[in-house]
């Protein structure tokens, strides 16, 4: 299979389907989203199945971490059925934002309207296939989908089995939300190049890959919103209170291989050796190696991207909070740091001066997720220092700003 003509059969496919999901009323999308949330359960079977190949062929070349990212339980469909659910019964985006009256009888509108097709590139994540999906279809937007060969089994099941027949059922043309069946990465390229019939691609992945396919589109007139890099950070203030620091460090790392994790562990000089016992107490016996002073790396190295190096945290020690978020700032993506500490001052000085996409006083920056923060699951965390949507993207963003100069 040709992998660019295979995204270009995509694109048209799903550009030609879109007038269809377009004009789908509120009750159809909701009704399209509920039967994806319950074919989600029903169809577990087959998406287990599949799954559970991409798992066994990834055992051995593939980081544990990541292999725990790639596989599917019936836990995690049942949580994916959830948060689907819940997509369908938020409220739509309202198309008409605004009005002001003009000279000469007229007024204009400010309206809202789908991009059209949107593409999305991500690596061995298959509940990212439905996160995708679902918020493609509420914002009534067509989509090209397309990931790589380690879940693409997993991707075609829940394709298959979930997304297309959940569409139909609805009276939607299902040819809106494609797929790309190619595992080859002359694909993912394709996908970033053809700016009038994809305009617009989601990157979700490792930093190198995701970082080269966002100068490939940018050469060629696609637009992308990137979740590249990630890292979560936390800051541990003069004023922390020292009894719930284990828990909150545990909470942190409950999983390896996601992009808000806790990467940089920052704690105040003064408290650094009375916390430290604790501290690595609590790292070994989550399995977790601290990676202390002197570091033989940047501060910021995401160690969820190093295969086999995915548990570690690097650990250092600062002055202040305004240190703290100097180097959240400087040397990490700027995805999420924290500050723990009892001290509202301190509290505020951080959070004002941190700017990065999500800020937390004692809480985990796990919390920055679409789902768990917004209340929708998302397409990706959006890292960018310029206007556009930044944090969580869910479908809420996914429109264009259109004016409208009508007769009052």
């Amino acid at each position: 299979m040709d992998p660019q003509a295979e995204v270009v059969r995509a694109g048209r496919a799903a550009a030609a389907a879109h007038a269809s999901l377009r004009g789908a009323g509120p009750d159809g999308v909701a009704a399209a989203l509920a039967a994806m949330a319950r074919l989600l359960v029903d169809r577990a079977e087959p998406v287990l199945a599949a799954n559970a190949a991409d798992v066994a062929a990834a055992q051995g070349s593939m980081a544990p971490a990541l292999v725990d990212r790639l596989r599917l339980d019936a836990a995690r469909l049942e949580r994916m059925s959830a948060q689907i659910e819940a997509l369908a019964g938020l409220d739509d985006v309202e198309p008409l934002v605004g009005t002001r009256d003009l000279p000469g009888g007229l007024v204009v509108e400010e309206r809202r309207r789908p991009v059209g097709v949107v593409g999305a590139n991500y690596e061995a994540r298959p509940n990212v296939t439905i996160d995708v999906a679902s918020q493609l279809i509420k914002s009534r937007n067509a989509g090209v989908l397309r990931t790589g060969g380690a879940a693409l089994g997993s991707a075609v099941a829940l394709h298959d089995e979930v997304i297309r027949p959940a569409m139909a059922g609805a009276g939607i043309d299902p040819d809106a939300v494609q797929l790309v069946r190619s595992a080859d990465r002359g694909a993912a390229r394709a996908l970033v190049t053809y700016p009038r019939l994809i305009p617009l691609v989601i990157l979700r992945g490792s930093g190198e890959t995701t970082a080269a396919l966002a100068r490939e589109a940018a050469a060629h007139g696609v637009r992308t919103l990137a979740h590249a890099e990630g890292g979560g950070v936390l800051y541990v203030d003069h004023a922390a209170d020292a009894d719930r620091l284990p828990a909150l460090v545990e909470r942190s790392l409950d999983r390896l291989g996601v992009c808000n994790r806790l990467n940089l562990l920052l704690v105040a000089a003064p408290r650094w050796v009375e916390l430290m016992p604790a501290i690595t107490e609590t790292l070994e016996r989550l399995g977790v190696r601290p990676s202390l002073p002197p570091h033989g790396h940047p501060l910021g190295h995401e160690w969820a991207l190093d295969d086999g190096n995915e548990s570690t945290v690097t650990i250092a020690p600062v002055e202040d909070a305004a240190e703290a978020a100097r180097i959240a700032n400087e040397e990490t993506s700027g995805l999420a740091a924290a500050i723990f500490t009892e001290d509202a001052g301190a509290a505020e000085r951080f959070l004002s001066s941190y700017a990065g996409t999500g800020a937390f006083w004692n809480a985990t920056t796990r919390i920055l997720d679409g789902f768990e923060m917004l209340g929708a699951p998302e397409t990706g965390i959006n890292v960018d220092h310029v206007p556009g949507p930044r944090g969580p993207v869910t479908y809420r963003d996914l429109h264009l700003r259109q004016y409208v100069v009508r007769p009052a």
